[in-house]
């Protein structure tokens, strides 16, 4: 189980074949010195935290993007996805995973961000199944986060094409897409979330909390400062 299943959160996403979840686990990790994907955070390395809360949410598991010589390692935590064009970032990894699945959505996750509860992942991939919307993000204090989020196939070439153009921006791309399919981008605020009781955090943290990136060491003492209670 994940350092944040959430009690319930594990039930099976029963549209079978309609989303499957994609760790991002690709990136330079220039300032976290190491790859951030095998960063132990609460003993375990952060890849698996990752793995763990998509797999709460019933998905079937794989990590993208992840650069050749990290995949072996990486392939004992779930199937490997290897990114067609390395180090051009996360939209690259993206773009990749959503080539190698016939699933309607998929369901993005960086290694970086262990403090989300699975419940929230279960939320927007609800809304998404409800709208057949194109991008459904979380939204903070009105503000979208890009991650975690659920995508569409049917992005796939806008997307590949802002990849080419060199325009690597997530959120911005997100964006072009979802006007370029003749929509916007939908968000689902988590304050409502929380005090409707959909979704919870176990350790009480404000949702403002739950999108802490760990990118350097000052980060990874945060989150453990907070992280002060595991749930079983």
């Amino acid at each position: 189980m994940s350092l944040l299943g959430d009690p319930g959160a594990s039930e099976t996403w029963e549209i079978e074949n309609e989303a499957v979840g994609f760790v991002l686990a690709g990136g330079q990790s220039s300032r976290m010195g190491t790859d951030k994907a095998f960063v132990e955070f609460a003993g375990r390395p952060l890849v698996a935290h990752a793995v763990s809360i998509l797999d709460a949410g019933g998905l079937k598991v794989f990590i993208a993007g992840a650069q050749s010589e990290a995949r072996s390692r990486l392939e004992q935590y779930a199937p490997v996805i290897p990114d067609r064009k390395a180090g051009l970032g996360p939209l690259s990894g993206i773009c990749t995973a959503l080539a190698s699945t016939t699933a309607g959505f998929g369901v993005f996750l960086p290694v970086d961000l262990p403090l989300l509860p699975a419940s929230l992942v279960l939320c927007l991939l609800e809304r998404a199944r409800i709208t057949g919307c194109a991008v459904t993000l979380a939204s903070v204090n009105g503000f979208p986060e890009t991650f975690p989020a659920v995508i569409s196939g049917r992005t796939l070439p806008i997307l590949e094409r802002e990849l080419a153009l060199g325009r690597l921006g997530c959120l911005v791309s997100f964006m072009t897409a979802a006007r370029e399919l003749g929509e916007n981008v939908a968000t689902v605020d988590v304050e409502v979330l929380v005090q409707s009781g959909q979704v919870s955090h176990p350790y009480a943290l404000p949702a403002v909390r739950w999108f802490l990136n760990l990118n350097a060491e000052p980060d990874l003492r945060r989150a453990a400062s907070l992280a002060t209670t595991r749930v079983s």
